[in-house]
This record gives structure tokens, sequence and C-alpha cells, in this order.
């Protein structure tokens, strides 16, 4: 029996904490925005909640699982701010759905996932991105001033977070979205999944998935982390 999707009771309080977090990070760097919630469904469990989201200036969707403690079967675009307030325990009302932005149309499959090899180290990827980060700002700073416009800061992020990650297909603005939504801690195990045009960084606090042709509408100048 499923419980309605006017509510959800996650697991524990420590799932309730974390999903808080994850939607604070979104917040943080988009005020406005909105998360796609599923669960259950044909091809999915029904004990298990995925959130959607899409940190601007990344060009990558991440994704955030909870344990349920009820199943339900769901699927729904809210408002991440309004989430965030309703969740002040592990059982809490499901915000009203708002118009979803184009993204939430564009999800990543559930399933046919394989792992590619490759992946460097957790220590590594992190140096990269700071590695990364100094630099686009050195290279800023060394523009004239009527050059220093977005249109060249977004030619810059380009060339820097479209860098592949050592001997994979990952771009490496896909690392810099996990490390600053909190997914790269240091020494936890990571994997680089593939199906169809989509590549997916999995770590155990969080996904980000990334399409090889792009999802479109982003600059990609770095954000700060932390």
């Amino acid at each position: 029996m499923t419980v309605p999707v006017q509510s959800l009771h996650l697991a524990d309080a420590r799932e309730a904490e974390d999903l808080s977090a994850f939607l604070a990070r979104l917040i943080h760097y988009d005020r406005a925005a909105a998360v796609r919630l599923q669960a259950g469904g044909a091809d999915g469990p029904l004990s298990s909640l995925a959130v959607f989201g899409r940190p601007p200036s990344f060009e990558v969707l991440a994704v955030r699982a909870a344990r349920l403690g009820e199943p339900v079967e769901l699927d729904v675009t809210v408002s991440a701010g309004e989430l965030l307030e309703s969740l002040s325990s592990e059982r809490f009302t499901v915000p009203a759905p708002v118009t979803g932005p184009p993204w939430t149309g564009v999800l990543p499959p559930r399933g046919g996932w394989r792992e590619l090899p490759g992946l460097p180290p957790v220590a590594e990827m992190r140096a990269a991105v700071t590695a990364a980060i100094a630099e686009f700002r050195a290279r800023d700073e060394q523009l004239p001033a009527q050059h220093r416009t977005r249109t060249e800061r977004d030619r810059i992020g380009r060339d820097i977070w479209s860098r592949t990650v050592a001997d994979t297909p990952l771009p490496l603005r896909a690392v810099h979205a996990a490390h600053s939504l909190g997914f790269l801690r240091p020494s936890v195990p990571v994997a680089l999944l593939s199906t169809g045009a989509w590549l997916r960084l999995r770590t155990p606090f969080g996904s980000i998935a990334v399409r090889t042709n792009g999802l479109g509408g982003l600059s990609v100048i770095p954000t700060r982390t932390g």
C-alpha cells in the first residue's frame, strides 16, 4: 500500500538532514531552484526517492537519493525552497507542483548503466578542481578591462571546464559540481558510469549526471565551493 503523494516519510532523521543539506546547496546557487521528485513507477523502487536539481553554471544534473520509510509512487516538480521549508522532520508535506523548467523533462535513465575505467582518486580530482579555479581567476585577472565581459569569461570557463578527467570522457565541470555540492568528500568510493549519451559520477552522497551532447543554455563561470 502506498502513501498519498501529498506526504512523504523518509526512513529516518539522517535522511531528512542529508536531503536538507542538498537542497540548501542548490538554493545557495539559485534561490529560485526547482527540483523534480521521483519515486516508484514502472521501473523504479517504491522505497527510494530520487531528487533531481540543476545548479547553474555547471551544465549538469545533480541527483540525491533518499530512503523512504513508506512506499510511494510520485513524480512531481516543486520549489526547492518550499521543499526545504517543509523538511522539518522525516515526515513532511510535499509542496504544490510548479511548472518545471525545460531540464526537468530530460532526465538520465534509471537503468542500463555500465562502469567505465580510468577515474583518478578523489584527492586527485579535488586537486584538479582547485587548480582549475585558480587558473580561471588568473586568466580573468589578466584580461584587459575592456575585455572583462561575460562573453569572454564564459569562453575561458568553457575552455577550462570542458577538459576531460584523466583518460575518461567525464568533463571537469562534473567534478567541480560534485565538489561544490558536497558529494566529492575525501576518501569516498566513486565510480564513473555510462549509458547512451549520459555519464554519471556516482558517490555515496549523490551523483552528477551530464549528457555528452550538453544540456545547453548555461554559462560555466566557476562558482565558489564550500
